[in-house]
Formats: C-alpha cells, structure tokens, sequence
C-alpha cells in the first residue's frame, strides 16, 4: 500500500466508463489518489468515442488497455465502484471495501447517440468523481 488511498473502478468491458472515471479521478488527484479501471469481461480495446471527449475535458488515457479484475488488487482497494448496472462484482477473501454502484446517466436511452453521447456520460461521471475526490481529498 502507497499511504494514499486508492480506487478501483469496474465496467463490463473496461473500455469505457471505467476507464473513463479513472481517467478523469487521475486528472483530479494529480497523483494523490491511486486510481485503477478493471472489467468483469474486459474487450478488446478502449471506446474511442470516449477517448475523444476525455481528451476534450483535459483527462488522458494513454498506455490504458481493457483488463480483468485483479483479486489482489480487490483486497487492498479502499473504494470499489462499478459503473453502471451491467458489471457484477464479487467481494473477495480479504477484502476491506465495500462495492459501491454508481447507476450512470444513459443517455442512449433517451435516443442521444454518438459524441453527444458520450459528452452526456462523461459529465456525469466527471460529478461523481468530484465529489468523490472531495471526499477523499476535504478542502
């Protein structure tokens, strides 16, 4: 354990809004908060759609690539949250945090498609992580 404290987010494919929330927590923190992004059933690569409005927002995630939840890494997060309704996380042997879900806007379902889309999901994602980098990180 590095001393601060640390945050696994979860999606099904870990190409999208899990690495999208992870992304926009490490832009935030500025390296006081370790930040991981895992998937129940990782793709094969990132929603390039979401790489562009993150981008947009000033959050990279170069060098970021879908990948399976690591158990060790389940044991000694502190806050583990899975976006959206689809990913299911099992608790592990050891592990501390509880699993928190965030039920993240969709706006597909309101027939908003495309980068509108994903502009929609990303400032949602990006509320939560404010207040959760405030809450890790009090003022």
């Amino acid at each position: 354990m590095t001393g601060k404290p640390s945050v696994l987010f979860v999606c099904v494919k870990n190409g999208g809004k899990s690495q999208m929330a992870a992304a926009l927590l490490r832009h935030r923190a500025g390296g006081a908060v370790e930040v991981h992004s895992a998937g129940t059933h990782p793709g094969d690569s990132l929603n390039q759609q979401s790489v562009q409005v993150l981008a947009e927002s000033g959050a990279e995630v170069a060098g970021e690539r879908p990948k399976p939840i690591d158990p060790e890494l389940l044991r000694r997060a502190n806050r583990v949250i899975v976006l959206g309704q689809e990913a299911h996380v099992e608790a592990v042997e050891g592990m501390t945090a509880t699993i928190e879900t965030w039920a993240t806007d969709e706006p597909s379902e309101r027939g908003i498609d495309g980068l509108e889309r994903m502009r929609l999901v990303r400032d949602d994602i990006d509320a939560r992580v404010r207040a959760l980098h405030d809450e890790l990180h009090p003022h």
